[in-house]
């Protein structure tokens, strides 16, 4: 907690934020959840910088798929999934924006999302406005639940957010799928 509330936390929180969205395996929320707590006044200066710092992580990794195709596809066998790329291309070439939305706001690492975008040559600017939007509902809901709740919510948040994030999605798609079909 006494780190959390260094000058240094916040250019850590951007570089971890960052890294995580094109090439590094830890995601930003065991810096940010304590350091919300630390300060519950900056909750929301803390989901921005992870927010802003994951889009252009992911614009990062964007590129490591589109012009360096041979390291997005290394970054990919290093986290044991080598097969991954091909299939994702093909669900990119139907389901691009939709893969974006689900997967930027769940704890699945957002680099396999990143570099495969890239890959799939999807459209750079929606993937952008995805970005921005799904990570930073998920930053945001993180830093909100600590603002209001405080230590109570931690372990909830460890535990399950996961499951509440999948949950929501879930709900989001059914509710399109329901509208689409009933109306």
């Amino acid at each position: 907690m006494r780190l959390a509330e260094s000058p240094k936390a916040l250019w850590a929180l951007f570089l971890v934020a960052f890294a995580e969205s094109s090439f590094f395996p830890i995601p930003p929320d065991p810096m940010l959840v304590p350091m919300v707590l630390a300060n519950r006044r900056r909750a929301f200066t803390f989901a921005a910088i992870c927010t802003l710092a994951s889009v252009l992580g992911g614009i990062l990794g964007y590129f490591i798929g589109y012009g360096l195709e041979g390291l997005g596809t290394s970054i990919l066998s290093f986290y044991g999934h080598p097969e991954a790329m091909a299939e994702f291309q093909k669900m990119f070439a139907e389901w691009g924006l939709w893969i974006i939305l689900i997967k930027g706001l769940t704890p699945i690492p957002y680099k396999f999302v990143t570099i495969a975008s890239g890959m799939a040559e999807f459209d750079l600017k929606i993937f952008i406005m995805a970005s921005i939007a799904t990570r930073g509902a998920r930053f945001f809901l993180v830093a909100s639940l600590l603002y209001v709740f405080g230590e109570p919510i931690r372990a909830f948040i460890e535990k399950r957010l996961t499951l509440v994030t999948t949950l929501f999605v879930v709900l989001v798609v059914g509710g399109f799928i329901a509208l689409k079909y009933l109306f």
